[in-house]
Formats: structure tokens, sequence, C-alpha cells
């Protein structure tokens, strides 16, 4: 969780997350209690999965299910895929979401996998813009305890989670960098790229 990619752009990461953050989004009946108690229980999922003692198989496909439920997955998808969006059709971005999903369950899996033997804990809760963030704590076996920020908005008309910066670096700046650079590496064919996803993360 500590490697590349959180530890890769930070500076740019933290300006590109700051624009991020000043997005409008709609206000809702979201409240401070409701932030931290979605994201309490979205802690405790991922706390019962790495400690499980599932193979690695039967723990992506558990961090997918927590990702589909609490996260809003067609915000992030669309954010990653930036411009690309407004070219794509209907068809591609239901087709790029479902596979964006899937890559990142995988992706970050792998990196919650390391925090087997140790537990994540949510600490502080507070505005952010029309939003909130929660701030939470993660705590490794022989390693110092570091920062996980979790953004939580209702724009899809439902609590669900929108970004997680970890240790100062934002994954919607972080993923719309990758995957712009994976759609570069197919000559901006959406379709192409959509076939990586299935089998990257």
């Amino acid at each position: 969780m500590r490697t590349d990619p959180f530890r890769r752009g930070i500076l740019t990461a933290a300006v590109s997350g700051l624009a991020l953050a000043a997005i409008p989004f709609r206000a809702s009946a979201l409240d401070l209690a409701t932030a931290r108690a979605l994201i309490d229980q979205l802690v405790a999922e991922v706390n019962r999965i790495i400690n499980s003692g599932e193979t690695e198989t039967q723990m992506f496909a558990d961090f997918e299910k927590v990702f589909a439920k609490y996260a809003d997955v067609p915000i992030i998808a669309r954010s990653a895929l930036g411009v690309a969006a407004r070219q794509a059709s209907p068809q591609q971005m239901t087709a790029f979401t479902k596979a964006f999903q899937g890559y990142l369950s995988r992706k970050y899996g792998r990196r919650f996998r390391e925090f087997i033997g140790g537990k994540i804990e949510v600490t502080d809760a507070h505005p952010l813009n029309e939003n909130y963030e929660v701030v939470s704590t993660a705590t490794l076996r022989g390693e110092a305890p570091f920062d996980l920020r979790w953004w939580v908005s209702s724009k899809s008309g439902r609590d669900l989670f929108y970004n997680i910066v970890i240790e100062g670096v934002n994954m919607l700046a972080t993923e719309r960098t990758e995957i712009g650079a994976m759609l570069d590496q197919n000559n901006g064919n959406i379709d192409a790229l959509i076939k990586q996803l299935e089998t990257s993360g």
C-alpha cells in the first residue's frame, strides 16, 4: 500500500485533488454522521476481508463487492477516463465502467492484502466543500500508522465514496493519469482500453 502508485506523483496528485474537491456536488440529506457511518461500515468489511484467511482470488471478489456497494463507480470511472468519456458511446461507458470496477478492485485489493494482520480504524470526519472527508488510520504490523481519507457525497442519489486519499496521494488524480497513459498506448481506442482493463490490475 505504501509503494507505487501512492508515492508516485504526490505533488501532481495533490494539486489535481484540490481541483477535484472543488467540483460542485448536489446538496443532499447527507450529513457528517451518515458519511462517517458509511465509512465505518466499509472499513469493517475491509477489515473482515483482509483477516479472513481467504485466497487472493476470493479476496479480490469480495473487494469488488465492497467497491460496488460503497463507491460511486460511474463517477470514478468517468473521472478516470477524462476527456475521452465525452466521445464514448453509452455502451462503451457501460463496458468501461464494468471493466474499470474489476480493474480497480484487483489493483487496490492487492494493496489492501498488505494489511493482513493489521487494521483500519475511522478516527475523524469533517466537511469538504459540499461533501465530507472521513479520516481513517491504517496500522500494519511492524510499520508506523498511516493516513487514509475517504471523500463521500450523494451526487448519485446514494451516500457513496468517490475518492480515497492515501498518504496525501489522490486516487482520482492517479487513476486519471494512469488510465490516460493506457488509452494513449491503445492509440485512443476505448474498446482496446476496455479489453486491457479486463486483464489488468
